[in-house]
């Protein structure tokens, strides 16, 4: 018989949640957001959707550093691949949008197994060093591939129509968006329950003894590479089918700055992480161009005229005001808020 919060059986252990009304709750805020076309304007809109396509690339960065321990400073990179596989596969190569989606999770894939070979040998700067040249390898690839990359040009795309459903209209293209979120967020979730993901955080947290217990270093390593340059180039591909162009000015450096700020700010290590710490980073320069836009003046042109060099910044304190107050991040802020409800008023 339960007692309190004691698992009985291993498979309690691996479940998502038995709590009735965790799933309650779940099932209330994916109506909400699946309703959410239908009351919400056009810039709201595209605010959430930009929101979930970035959460899709933020889990796989998750895969890779919250859950391996393996630090990215190039993971636009894998992005980059991703929107061009799929631009070039539908534009180039005539292929079918669901196939071409796919080429944009398997080629960043390939190449994140190529790059996942020296993190064998290599770890943290020297490591995040390997994969910033990697991107910039990427991106001049790109330029110098002439016609059939569109080279600093780029390549036009449609938004597509996927399994019978147009996605040219924003709803249905939010709606797709939210169900790739979805999945993507189910699947990191099962993975870091199952053998693989407990074996890459075995690896996180000592890689020595990870392998004196059987764990494969060169098996687990190389697979968090390949998941997570799979999810960042589903990502990448969405990212293109948004802005309707497929450029490397599309996915700037930035992007990788973007992408270690939010599983720092929601808390490495964990999915709900990623989530709020995307809400948290996509949010940021638009609550700070309403601020700026208030007090008037010079100010209000800031982000018009130098809304790169604000996010950067914005990106620097948030890392920072995180790591010196709250390490945990918003994931640890929400479990303390969680546990004073729960217990209040014998919080203390």
């Amino acid at each position: 018989m339960r007692s309190g919060y004691f698992k009985q059986g291993y498979a309690d252990l691996l479940v998502l949640t038995d709590s009735p009304a965790v799933k309650a709750w779940c099932a209330v805020l994916l109506l909400g957001l699946a309703a959410a076309p239908l009351f919400v304007g056009n810039f709201l809109l595209s605010h959430l959707t930009i929101i979930l396509y970035t959460t899709v690339g933020a889990l796989g960065l998750m895969v890779l550093t919250g859950f391996t321990g393996l630090i990215s400073l190039g993971h636009v990179g894998f992005l980059m691949l991703g929107g061009y596989a799929y631009a070039i596969g539908v534009a180039r190569l005539g292929l079918p949008p669901e196939a071409a989606l796919g080429l944009a999770a398997v080629v960043p894939a390939a190449f994140g197994l190529l790059v996942g070979v020296p993190s064998l040998r290599l770890h943290g700067l020297y490591l995040a060093i390997t994969t910033l040249a990697f991107s910039h390898i990427v991106s001049a690839g790109i330029l110098g591939g002439g016609a059939f990359t569109g080279a600093g040009r780029g390549i036009m795309v449609e938004r597509p129509v996927l399994l019978g459903m147009s996605l040219a209209s924003d709803q249905a293209f939010y709606w797709f968006c939210l169900a790739v979120a979805a999945l993507a967020i189910l699947l990191v979730l099962n993975l870091r329950r199952s053998y693989i993901g407990r074996a890459l955080m075995a690896l996180r947290d000592n890689d020595i003894a990870a392998r004196t217990m059987g764990i494969s270093l060169v098996r687990y390593k190389l697979l968090a590479f390949l998941i997570s340059a799979a999810l960042t180039g589903v990502a990448g591909a969405l990212m293109g089918m948004y802005m309707g162009i497929v450029s490397v000015e599309g996915y700037p450096f930035l992007l990788s700055i973007e992408a270690l700020a939010i599983i720092i700010v929601g808390g490495i290590g964990a999915v709900l992480g990623a989530v709020l710490g995307t809400i948290f980073i996509v949010t940021l320069p638009e609550v700070f161009g309403v601020l700026t836009g208030l007090l008037g003046g010079r100010l209000a042109d800031v982000m018009s005229t130098s809304a790169h060099e604000v996010k950067t910044i914005l990106y620097g304190l948030a890392i920072i005001g995180f790591l010196r107050f709250d390490p945990r991040g918003l994931r640890g802020m929400w479990h303390d808020l969680r546990h004073t409800w729960v217990h209040w008023p014998l919080r203390y």
